[in-house]
């Protein structure tokens, strides 16, 4: 707002000084101090987030980022959708959208997150009972959508995600966990992707990430259109 107010933000060319004025930035050029603004493309990826990585974008302990992984021609300001911890693996979803971002994390369209766990012994018949009943942990309720025996690691489906959920309800009950690894975001898979790899989104899973929150989006695999904005957003945001 106060950029605005004192004249340090031009549309085409002429000084803007009230606000709530709405602009298209694919077909106007706006300018804060005389420099050109571009609207940012909207990007979408998938990361096989490998151990030892953490999710984010600095680490006061100067271990790896995520960020290390992704493209070196990557010039738009990314963030992971969620997390996981440093000694996990599998999915991260990279994207600079913040408004699909805050949709799949928001708890009212319980987007399911699944997991592959290997363990260091088999759950017995009344471990895997209690861990399906639910778990008490530091004063929290946690519970399991999936628990499934197969070959030779679980399968586990939540939609919670409280912070290293997993790993504290398997604790619980008494068997350690040797690897943890996040194979699937609500439709989003990690297929076979490689440890430390990364792709674009298809246009066809960017779809269904959005019908599963119950939004309609015309995007394509790598952006999205830009939408009229406010000329008071786009300032605040060249700022940020």
């Amino acid at each position: 707002e106060r950029l605005i107010a004192s004249g340090r933000v031009t549309v085409n060319g002429v000084t803007i000084r009230h606000q709530g004025l709405c602009i298209d930035p694919s077909a106007q050029q706006i300018a804060v101090d005389g420099r050109l603004l571009s609207p940012q493309s909207k990007v979408y990826l998938v990361l096989h987030k490998p151990r030892n990585v953490v999710c984010t974008a600095r680490d006061p302990q100067a271990r790896r980022t995520f960020q290390a992984l992704l493209p070196e021609a990557l010039r738009e300001r990314v963030y992971s959708v969620g997390r996981l911890d440093r000694d996990s693996e599998g999915l991260l979803l990279v994207t600079n959208d913040g408004d699909l971002a805050h949709a799949l994390m928001h708890p009212r369209h319980n987007i399911a997150k699944t997991y592959l766990v290997w363990t260091k012994r088999r759950l017995s018949a009344r471990e895997e009972q209690l861990l399906r009943a639910g778990i008490r942990s530091r004063g929290e309720h946690l519970e399991l959508d999936l628990l499934e025996r197969q070959q030779d690691a679980y399968r586990v489906g939540l939609h919670t995600g409280r912070n290293r959920q997993i790993r504290r309800m398997f604790a619980a009950v008494g068997v350690g966990i040797t690897r943890l690894q996040r194979v699937a975001v609500g439709p989003l898979q990690l297929g076979t992707l490689r440890a430390g790899d990364w792709r674009y989104l298809a246009a066809r899973e960017l779809k269904a990430l959005w019908d599963a929150v119950g939004h309609q989006q015309a995007v394509s695999a790598h952006q999205k259109s830009a939408k009229p904005k406010c000329a008071q957003r786009e300032a605040l945001a060249s700022r940020r």
